[in-house]
């Protein structure tokens, strides 16, 4: 594993555990070359759908991308790295058991707000007004009211 501080190619594992959901495994790694130490996390790669974008272009399913989205919506909240984890590991597992060698953005963003919903309302807006792109005021209004509704 190539060291993130000085680029060497080699590093040794100091530790290693599984991760609190135990679907990944998490390690302690030291360079050989700098002695520094960093974290790293193993995973299962499953083959995960291709996402098929507003445009019509496909891409690869990019768990960093969801998280990052995810983060910013949660962004100064009491939400955890870990609770965000935990999301996205049931994101990628609903789309594993989907089956479909396909699945529109719109359905992942979906999926993503019905979650971040039940987790942090203000989040969720927040997701929610970059993920509609609401076109004025009143489309964003319209959205907190159905919000206080529920």
């Amino acid at each position: 594993m190539k060291c993130p501080f000085c680029f060497h190619p080699d590093s040794k594992v100091v530790d290693s555990r599984p991760d609190k959901g135990g679907a990944a495994i998490r390690r302690r790694r030291e360079c050989e070359s700098c002695g520094k130490r960093f974290t790293t996390h193993e995973r299962v790669e499953e083959p995960l759908p291709l996402v098929l974008k507003k445009d019509g272009r496909r891409e690869p399913f990019d768990r960093m991308k969801i998280v990052s989205g995810i983060q910013k919506a949660c962004e100064k909240r009491q939400v955890s790295r870990e609770t965000i984890d935990r999301l996205v590991d049931r994101l990628e597992g609903r789309l594993q058991e989907w089956g479909e060698k396909e699945v529109p953005s719109t359905t992942i963003g979906e999926w993503v707000m019905t979650e971040l919903h039940e987790i942090d309302e203000v989040a969720y807006v927040r997701f929610a007004s970059v993920y509609r792109s609401f076109k004025d005021v009143n489309e964003f209004m319209s959205e907190l009211q159905d919000l206080l509704k529920k």
